[in-house]
């Protein structure tokens, strides 16, 4: 299967919305978060889910998500809702619907389930098959070991998520405050779980999504959690509050002035590698020897800035002969 379409959005903020709950879906379009995903899940008691499908399918086709990649979270495949939240809200909606949402995803056969189901409502609705895509939840320790697997199930994966609540719970984790460093361990134990996530997502050119923290009036503690996974390289971190939003989206973007930086650096590298420029391999930047690796870590910033909206504030002045 291919398809055009660009699966690296940009995913900054990923804001978790109640299906089920019509006033937090109308306030959801206003706010600045770069995903919303409107969940079936655990925000979804079990009487409420059957309902908060159509809820989801309404909101979808008559809200605004304008500038917003549009996903919907559904229950996990070891439940009996997961194929009728997928039907409902494909069907219904499917046209104004980026990607599907899987949780506590354990291997890839759970991916690819997915995947063929949704070809055949695309090829049934009309659809153009293979645009809706996959984000894959790894919220065990079994999904972590399937992780490499699991981001090369299908082309339509676009993400790999960490779920740390269940997953802290998977492994017995002495800690009940989610995303924080359990009592009695000098290191951070995270590391090892959003290193292994990470280095799948980019092996197979995804991109990797740090989850929720649950106490959303705490601000710093958020700024915290999210600048460990902003520092490792994810692209971005769920957000519960709207008060996380603008932390998320400004963590999770280049400073204004890294992001001129890698600009400069790559008009530098472009003009001294040209003909005008001497076709050198290496050049001097100010104080800075630039090559080729400089250009590809450049490249990463640069694409993160320009992704987030930002506009250069300088300029690169070649030198007078």
């Amino acid at each position: 299967m291919t398809s055009p379409v660009n699966r690296l959005r940009p995913r900054r903020s990923c804001l978790a919305v109640p299906g089920s709950n019509p006033r937090f879906l109308e306030k959801a379009q206003g706010l600045p978060a770069d995903q919303v995903f409107l969940d079936l899940e655990d925000a979804c008691a079990p009487l409420a889910k059957p309902e908060a499908r159509h809820t989801i399918v309404k909101f979808l086709n008559e809200g605004d998500w304008t500038g917003k990649t549009r996903v919907v979270r559904v229950n996990d495949w070891t439940t009996h809702w997961t194929y009728r939240d997928v039907v409902t809200v494909v069907e219904g909606a499917g046209q104004n619907l980026d990607c599907i949402m899987l949780p506590k995803v354990q291997d890839a056969q759970q991916v690819v389930a997915l995947d063929l189901l949704l070809t055949q409502i695309e090829k049934t609705m009309g659809f153009e098959v293979g645009k809706i895509g996959i984000e894959a939840q790894i919220e065990n320790a079994q999904g972590l070991n399937n992780v490499n697997a699991i981001a090369q199930a299908s082309p339509r994966v676009e993400t790999i998520i960490f779920g740390p609540a269940d997953f802290m719970a998977s492994i017995n984790m002495k800690s009940l405050v989610v995303g924080e460093q359990p009592p009695g361990y000098p290191a951070d134990a995270y590391h090892y779980i959003l290193m292994k996530i990470l280095m799948a997502a980019r092996a197979n050119n995804l991109q990797a999504i740090d989850g929720p923290y649950l106490q959303i009036r705490n601000i710093d503690g958020y700024r915290e959690v999210a600048q460990r996974a902003a520092a490792l390289g994810f692209d971005g971190k769920w957000v519960l509050h709207p008060g996380q939003v603008e932390a998320s989206n400004e963590i999770f973007s280049p400073s204004q002035e890294d992001f001129d930086h890698a600009e400069l650096i790559l008009d530098a590298y472009d003009y001294y590698t040209s003909e005008a420029g001497g076709k050198k391999g290496s050049a001097m930047l100010g104080d800075e020897m630039i090559d080729e690796a400089s250009r590809k870590m450049a490249l990463v910033v640069s694409g993160k800035g320009r992704a987030a909206g930002m506009a250069r504030t300088s300029k690169f002045e070649a030198p007078e002969a």
